[in-house]
């Protein structure tokens, strides 16, 4: 662990000491580059059930664009927005190994570190360093006040410099389980108590560290690209979360381009600081920009490969057309009685590569021979949608507080909407479909709380942004709320007793702090079970299937209020 944190460290301050080397771009001489991006890739090297984006589909469509690009004369860069880790276990349980292999199959040139890649023991992220033949970069992440990682990489097409700088989401300190923080760091004496510890990570304001490497990369390139895990919030209103790409391109002058992730959606506007979050796969795309930075993200999981055309001539840089290239995206076609019939796709079909998916074929089929076995079944769709989860209950938020409640005999759950990562079809469920709800491994954990603890860990909950992963999902507890207080709080239906005391159960991460929670871990009544998050919901899927989805259907447990309540009854 020591030699692998110091490869890092090393390759790192090499590119902070490195001398300044002048821009060469020859004037009057028009120059043509392209873009592609993608981001928030999520383990997702396998098309899906529909024959949806899978690395095989998306190294077609970049080779195609390679190869017209040079035709044309012309110089391409292939970038990731990160945050590769996490989502698929057939994925998870293999490290990312073929989703790493594959991105250097297709010609990645370089990649920003997202806060998943610390999901993991730090020895994982160095094994995936070594299987991408790619830099991973980030500016921003220290540790004992040294560089952790490459903070940028210069590329040289036919003269001209084009400077990529990493950053990395200040949110990840809080998204990664604390747990993983709270020892001591001994790295300058080079023992390292717990290998699996990101502990002594500093993970730096993205946007203050963008302001000092901006003007030096302007010194050694023609063209400065933040290849960023950030997220684009709509005229900067990002909530609970850190600052993203917008607030970041209004604080720091002299970036042409960001190419961004994190925040999961298609960066395509309407109108000046207006997205169009209704966006239609195969339907025109404008970036944002701001302060003279484009801005483009290509929504996740590998649906669409962003695709952006720049022409530069004397210092000025002209974008001359950008797409989202949908990756086999389909849409459902329904009959007059509205039952859906079939999928049909957005756009042309893409083949899938061969090679790729001879190469690719193994990694999927080790994983099957676990994951599909079937453990349940449920009555209806249970919904884990992104969009949903994080901004209001939904019943899959519902049924896994209600795990975790039934499991440690709590009076009450708490589920953060993060940890809650795909919805569950109608219909049989598999061991895949459960890991993917909850691929994280967290455990469960409760503790005795008084009334008076409760309200005050109800009111933190009354401030958690909607849209953020921190949005919280509930079970056997009501109550309304209104600018950052709990009111009218039921358990279980019955008003609280603030004297009384009540067990409540959570995860490990959200127990520990992890997306800005209350700490219950000092609680003197704190209890890890170990059971796991995944097997807890599996096991009470098993138990009590076929699960009618209807059953838990939010019903006004929760109400978020922005004026006073008037009269108001919790059911």
């Amino acid at each position: 662990m020591k030699r692998i944190c110091r490869t890092l460290l090393a390759v790192s301050v090499l590119a902070i000491v490195s001398p300044p080397t002048p821009a060469k771009a020859l004037k009057g001489h028009e120059y043509h580059f392209t873009i592609v991006h993608t981001n928030d890739h999520h383990g997702r090297f396998w098309k899906n059930n529909e024959g949806e984006y899978g690395l095989s589909a998306q190294k077609t469509a970049i080779d195609k664009i390679r190869a017209e690009v040079k035709a044309n004369g012309g110089y391409i860069l292939v970038l990731s927005g990160g945050d590769i880790n996490t989502g698929v276990p057939e994925s998870d349980m293999q490290d990312a190994e073929p989703d790493f292999k594959g991105m250097s199959k297709i010609g990645f040139d370089a990649m920003v570190l997202g806060n998943h890649e610390f999901d993991n023991p730090l020895p994982v992220l160095a094994k995936q360093q070594k299987w991408a033949n790619f830099p991973l970069l980030s500016a921003n992440i220290y540790r004992a006040g040294r560089p952790m990682f490459e903070a940028y990489k210069i590329f040289n097409k036919g003269g001209l410099k084009i400077a990529i700088l990493g950053l990395t989401t200040n949110d990840t300190q809080k998204m990664v389980n604390p747990d993983n923080l709270a020892y001591t760091d001994t790295w300058k004496s080079g023992r390292v108590i717990n290998p699996k510890s990101i502990a002594g990570l500093e993970f730096r304001s993205p946007i203050e560290v963008a302001a000092q490497w901006v003007p030096v990369l302007r010194t050694q390139a023609d063209v400065v690209i933040a290849a960023t895990h950030m997220g684009h919030y709509t005229n900067g209103n990002h909530g609970s979360n850190a600052p993203g790409d917008v607030e970041m391109a209004r604080a720091v002058n002299g970036i042409d381009l960001i190419v961004g992730g994190h925040s999961q959606n298609p960066v395509c506007m309407k109108a000046e600081n207006d997205r169009n979050d209704a966006y239609v796969p195969g339907g025109e795309c404008t970036p944002d920009r701001q302060n003279g930075a484009w801005i483009v993200q290509a929504h996740e999981w590998g649906k669409y490969v962003g695709r952006a055309d720049f022409t530069f001539k004397n210092g000025v840089l002209t974008l001359d057309h950008y797409a989202l290239i949908p990756i086999n995206l389909k849409r459902s076609i329904k009959s007059p009685d509205g039952a859906i019939n079939s999928k049909v796709l957005y756009t042309e079909e893409i083949s899938e590569n061969p090679d790729m998916l001879a190469f690719l074929q193994p990694f999927q089929d080790k994983g099957q021979k676990t994951l599909m076995r079937e453990v349940g079944s449920t009555l209806g769709t249970l919904d884990g949608d992104r969009s949903h989860v994080r901004a209001q209950a939904t019943n899959l938020g519902t049924l896994i507080a209600t795990s975790m409640m039934e499991k440690v005999k709590a009076d009450f759950a708490v589920m953060n909407s993060g940890g809650v990562r795909d919805s569950i079809a109608n219909g049989k469920i598999t061991y895949k479909d459960i890991l993917k709800v909850q691929p994280f491994g967290n455990t469960i954990v409760y503790a005795d709380l008084t009334g008076q603890e409760v309200q005050s860990y109800m009111n933190a909950m009354a401030t958690m942004t909607p849209g953020s992963g921190a949005f919280p999902q509930f079970a056997g507890i009501q109550a309304v709320f209104e600018n950052g207080i709990a009111s009218e709080i039921r358990i279980n239906h019955v008003p609280m007793d603030l004297n009384k005391t009540y067990r409540i159960a959570l995860n490990d991460f959200a127990a520990s702090g992890g997306d800005g929670y209350p700490k219950l871990k000092s609680t003197a009544s704190y209890v890890n079970t170990g059971f796991n998050d995944a097997d807890v919901l599996k096991a009470y899927i098993s138990k009590n299937s076929p699960i009618d989805a209807s059953k838990f259907r939010p019903d006004g447990e929760i109400v978020r209020m922005s004026t006073p309540p008037q009269n108001s009854k919790m059911k």
